[in-house]
């Protein structure tokens, strides 16, 4: 099998795959495995990277994306521009509010605002984001542990959200390797 890691789009062959100090010939969603690859030095891989299938939807560096967000414990307002650290999957990474698109109802999901200048503790949005380094997000239907997230700042969890849309960019320059060019990654 050809994998990908976003989101720097490397490619390369799985050598192996294992549970438990026992092989296997694949792994299942929800799994807890190892895996070994052709020709990726350690430091080629970091925390937060994600493997995929090449040729299943392989996984991309998120440009931005729109979030359900509710918030639970902020002092203050939070308003455009805010900058906290989101914690998805294995990932921390700082994000940018860029936009808070409209405030909702947090039972029921239905508009209350359309374009509100804040939210405060309590109130839920729907908030286009911006990562300020590479990391790959999905949309929490598709991806649920890839699209549920918390909000971090001032060393506390300020508000939880779910990923509704991502707009994703295209990996140039990604590194594929021999082995995996020959068994046609890419």
């Amino acid at each position: 099998m050809v994998c990908t890691f976003g989101p720097t789009g490397l490619t390369t062959e799985v050598k192996s795959v294992e549970m438990h100090h026992e092989a296997l010939l694949e792994a299942l969603p929800g799994d807890n495995v190892g895996f070994n690859v052709k020709n990726v030095a350690v430091k080629d891989l970091k925390r937060g990277f994600v493997a995929s299938n090449s040729k299943d939807d392989p996984a991309k560096e998120a440009a931005n994306f729109n979030s359900q967000v509710i918030i639970m414990n902020h002092p203050g307002q939070i308003g455009n521009d805010y900058a906290p650290v989101l914690d998805c999957h294995t990932c921390h990474i700082a994000v940018k509010f860029a936009e808070i698109l409209t405030k909702i109802d947090r039972r029921s999901g239905k508009e209350l605002e359309k374009e509100p200048k804040f939210l405060k503790n309590g109130d839920a949005g729907m908030i286009k984001m911006l990562p300020t380094k590479p990391m790959v997000v999905e949309t929490f239907s598709e991806y649920p542990p890839l699209g549920r997230f918390a909000v971090r700042d001032m060393r506390q969890t300020v508000a939880v959200g779910v990923i509704k849309n991502v707009e994703k960019k295209d990996p140039s320059g990604a590194k594929v390797t021999k082995s995996a060019a020959k068994k046609g990654g890419k």
